[in-house]
């Protein structure tokens, strides 16, 4: 017996669920169903019994009574089909003559009793969370919420069943033809040790693009664009990490004060790429454009990595709308509380979902191949990945989730990137996911910036983050590329801002600047924001050419953030989440300014020096040891002095660290076995406000010196090729980095 409130009261803007359709004369018809088959999940078009074509649903939908399938014709008129077949909990039916660019949804009955998670109501249309194409705008009104959000006593307001109808106010699940060939795409296959990561935003990469069609701009087919991947291929990334391209929705405290969701880590359809992303407007073409986006990429030699946030979903907690999940089988899909009424969050968006129940982990594994298989991605980042590790309450690297992607025959062959925590207790992870995954190494984002922005005591940190964090990950045969080394990400601030900002300046948000993080480990030069003090624009813009370059030439694999070589701003706002213009998209007519345009070319250049020399992107640790007849090591610290670091000068406090990397002393062989050799190479990183002078080492490190990068001058063609004998004091001027090849 439900102990909910009773109904009788509660607003029915359609009548009890089941009753006719808004604007009908009475019960919505219903089709002809054959029994079909429960799989595969989702809707799949093909020809059935007798020749005949159609589209079979199958609907995981445990605990539930009842399922009705909803077929929408043109003007929106629904037909419904109850599936009146139950195979291992899968609701499934074949119905004739349903061809792709159908759109439908799911009714499904049950309990009402949100007092012990039971969130069943009929009266909203629910996608399908193997739907691969979304038709419609979420707006999310009244009559989406699966309970009365205006009930007198709100804090029942959620255990109050809503029974208006919803379906004229969601988007609709489209039936997609996915027979599309494959056949002329081929993977660049970049190994992890030779991958550069170039985050971007869909939308926001092309969207202000003056060489990109307008009606091409801020879609999958802008970004396959050649201008665009002109760009991509002349900085030289390998790989573009998308941020979420999974259907997703706005949330509603976004809508009322007339903002959407931008970033999109708000998803509600883990099979379906976003609507809006698409330039093709016929119903699920989106699916097709996507793509030959990653054929376009691929073709120019570059990997594509989704953002993906299997962690949560845009239904929120018990207030949240019922979108999919929770009318489908809440109890079954979500992490609930001890008081199942509530919601377990290890998130922070209302939600987790219950990764450890096996329909679950099949969802979104078969979410996951489904991208690798038939949209042609090459790997995925996932966001807060600690979530994803939890057994039942604690991070568990042998969990369900983990084990499971470790023994798949695709999934373990793609790319896989965790971001290491969550905000639940014990959920900060660095360090601590199994071989096979990568991390975003935040260790090294704060370091990096502590450095430059001189709060770092002593550089006993920097030596770790500058040689690929050993001690983080040298364990369990994991290697130096199991660090994503960044300095910016799209959560903060950009890398402009990072030296033009102390403060966040998240006003446009609506949030009386009470979003965003506080930490921003940020220094701006001497005046907050922008300026026309020709001293601190000069002194920025090297801050900007030293955080690259220590990125770039950072053992690990380097993530760069779309626009940040270029100087893309943000005016000071650090949770651009919600800002759907020109505060979040890239800005390329900063390319027509000579100092930005000369950001991009360094940054251009750093990559080209990293891609010709593997000394510089090891697929090992370094050991540190002295080897050989020379007695030199894979490794060299070297003081301001020109002198060896001792293990007292580690602890010293000091602003500058030479670093020396034995380019004869690779343990690494080429394809054939032959032993890897290289160049070797002096790195001088001095974060001191004031100049210095670095003695040069003499043999056996080198007879001489050429100067390759020297971050004190915004043109570099004015000093790199300089040679400098062994035992010269080479001036550091203040702020810089300087890179050397090492001659014999």
């Amino acid at each position: 017996m439900s102990h909910a409130p009773e109904q009788a009261d509660a607003p029915r803007a359609a009548g009890p669920a089941g009753a006719a359709a808004p604007g009908s004369a009475g019960p919505p018809p219903q089709a002809r169903v054959w029994p079909g088959s429960p799989q595969p999940l989702g809707a799949r078009h093909h020809t059935g019994p007798d020749g005949v074509p159609g589209t079979n649903f199958a609907l995981w939908a445990g605990g539930a009574e009842t399922v009705e399938l909803c077929l929408f014709d043109e003007e929106g008129r629904e037909t419904r089909c109850r599936l009146t077949e139950l195979t291992h909990e899968i609701w499934h039916g074949f119905v004739p003559g349903v061809r792709p660019g159908r759109r439908y949804g799911y009714r499904v009955h049950g309990r009402w009793d949100p007092w012990t998670g039971a969130r069943w109501n009929p009266a909203k249309l629910l996608l399908d969370p193997y739907a691969r194409a979304v038709d419609g705008e979420f707006s999310l009104p009244p009559e989406v919420y699966g309970h009365v959000r205006d009930w007198p006593q709100q804090e029942l307001a959620d255990t109050v069943r809503d029974e208006r109808d919803s379906a004229p106010h969601v988007p609709k699940s489209v039936v997609v033809d996915d027979r599309e060939s494959w056949d002329d795409d081929r993977r660049p296959k970049t190994p992890w040790a030779d991958s550069v990561l170039y985050e971007l935003h869909v939308r926001g990469f092309t969207r202000r693009h003056p060489d990109v069609p307008e009606p091409l701009r801020g879609t999958y087919a802008g970004l396959a664009h050649p201008a665009a991947l002109a760009h991509l291929t002349r900085l030289g990334v390998t790989a573009v990490e998308l941020l979420p391209v999974h259907q997703f929705a706005h949330e509603d405290h976004l809508l009322r004060r007339g903002l959407r969701n931008y970033w999109g880590y708000n998803s509600i359809g883990y099979f379906a790429p976003h609507a809006a992303y698409a330039a093709s407007g016929t119903r699920g073409q989106q699916v097709g454009e996507f793509k030959r986006m990653v054929q376009a990429l691929h073709g120019a030699g570059i990997e594509v990595i989704l953002d993906v946030v299997y962690n949560h979903t845009a239904e929120a907690n018990e207030s949240g709308p019922t979108l999919s999940l929770r009318g489908i089988d809440n109890r079954g899909y979500y992490r609930l509380a001890d008081d199942p009424r509530r919601y377990t969050d290890y998130t922070g968006c209302g939600n987790t979902l219950h990764v450890v129940q096996p329909q679950t982990l099949r969802l979104l594994t078969d979410s996951l191949r489904y991208w690798v298989q038939e949209m042609g991605v090459d790997g995925f980042r996932f966001d807060l990945a600690a979530a994803l590790a939890r057994s039942m309450h604690d991070v568990d690297m042998l969990s369900p989730f983990l084990a499971v992607i470790a023994q798949d025959p695709v999934l373990r062959r793609v790319k896989l990137i965790a971001e290491p925590w969550d905000v639940g207790n014990g959920g900060y992870q660095v360090g601590a996911f199994p071989p096979l995954w990568t991390e975003w190494n935040d260790r090294y984002r704060d370091t990096v910036r502590d450095f430059w922005r001189g709060a770092l005591p002593d550089v006993r940190d920097l030596g770790y983050r500058l040689s690929g964090s050993s001690d983080l990950y040298a364990w369990g045969g994991r290697r130096p590329y199991a660090s994503v080394n960044f300095v910016t990400a799209h959560d903060g601030f950009t890398l402009r801002d990072l030296v033009s900002y102390e403060r966040k300046h998240n006003e446009a948000n609506g949030e009386h600047n009470r979003d965003g993080t506080d930490d921003n480990r940020s220094w701006n030069c001497g005046a907050e924001g922008e300026t026309d003090d020709p001293e601190i624009t000069a002194l920025r813009r090297r801050q900007l050419r030293n955080l690259l370059t220590t990125l770039l030439l950072s053992t690990g694999v380097p993530m760069l953030v779309a626009g940040d070589e270029m100087g893309r701003t943000q005016g000071g706002n650090n949770n651009a989440y919600c800002q759907d213009d020109e505060t979040s998209w890239v800005d390329w007519s900063l390319l027509d300014e000579p100092g930005w345009r000369a950001l991009s070319e360094l940054a251009a250049r750093l990559l080209r020096l990293r891609r010709e020399h593997p000394v510089l992107r090891r697929k090992a640790f370094f050991s540190g040891r002295k080897r050989g007849p020379e007695g030199l090591r894979d490794l060299a610290w070297f003081t301001p002095y020109g002198e060896e670091m001792t293990e007292a000068d580690w602890f010293a406090p000091g602003a500058t660290l030479g670093m020396y990397l034995h380019g004869r002393d690779i343990p690494q062989r080429d394809a054939r076995g032959v032993p890897v050799t290289d160049e070797s190479f002096l790195c001088l990183l001095h974060a001191g406000p004031g100049p210095g002078a670095f003695p040069l080492p003499g043999p056996p490190w080198a007879r001489s010196y050429e100067l390759l990068v020297d971050t004190s001058r915004e043109d570099q063609a004015a000093a790199p090729g300089t040679r400098h004998p062994a035992g010269a004091r080479l001036p550091l001027p203040a702020r810089s980095v300087q890179l050397l090849r090492a001659l014999p």
